[in-house]
């Protein structure tokens, strides 16, 4: 009798991990209609373009939502600069160690670890906070913003804004609080980000 009880315990914890596990819902990143737009400052205006996301995941259950993204380093643009010589400068220094170093870190990712419900304030349309771990140079930082996220049966999108400090993943070029006397050359600390994600269940 024991025995049989034994077994039937097993096989019904057996049978629940199975159930909880097929619940979970995979959704792919369409990366050719998501868009990561950069913003970057300076003491005499500012500059800002775009980067490609590469792939990206989400695995979504009842208890939690978790998710990896990769981000093509490679594929910086600017925007605001239409004369090709100065944009192509810039766009040279901003891929070189001083910044960014695309030759030896060509992607950087984000490790989504979950997503936990956000009170909107007056004029926001945020849904949820978003936690995890984006490393660029190979440095790793926890982040934690704001985001509109909407699932679907079939699809899922997603639009956030979020601000990094730069310094914190050694991108410390002409940076107002670690170097003094840089005049009009100081560049702020702070890069924004303006996200738009789309996706499709598998």
């Amino acid at each position: 009798m024991f025995k049989q009880s034994a077994i039937i315990i097993i096989i019904g914890a057996f049978l629940m991990l199975t159930a909880t596990a097929m619940q979970a819902q995979k959704y792919t990143i369409d990366a050719k209609s998501s868009t990561i737009k950069w913003i970057g400052e300076k003491v005499i205006g500012k500059h800002w373009g775009t980067i490609k996301l590469q792939e990206g995941h989400l695995m979504r259950n009842d208890n939690q939502t978790r998710g990896e993204f990769r981000i093509d380093m490679t594929t910086i643009k600017i925007d605001d600069l239409k004369d090709a010589g100065t944009n192509a400068k810039l766009l040279g220094h901003l891929k070189s160690d001083d910044f960014f170093n695309v030759d030896n870190f060509k992607t950087a990712t984000f490790i989504l670890d979950k997503i936990t419900p956000y009170n909107p304030k007056p004029g926001e349309n945020y849904n949820y906070w978003v936690s995890g771990k984006l490393t660029i140079k190979g440095i790793t930082n926890e982040i934690r913003f704001p985001a509109q996220i909407d699932f679907s049966e079939t699809s899922f999108t997603s639009n956030a804004e979020f601000t990094i400090d730069r310094t914190k993943w050694n991108v410390k070029y002409n940076s107002g609080s670690l170097f003094s006397g840089l005049g009009d050359s100081m560049i702020y600390d702070d890069i924004k980000f303006e996200l738009v994600l789309k996706g499709f269940a598998n």
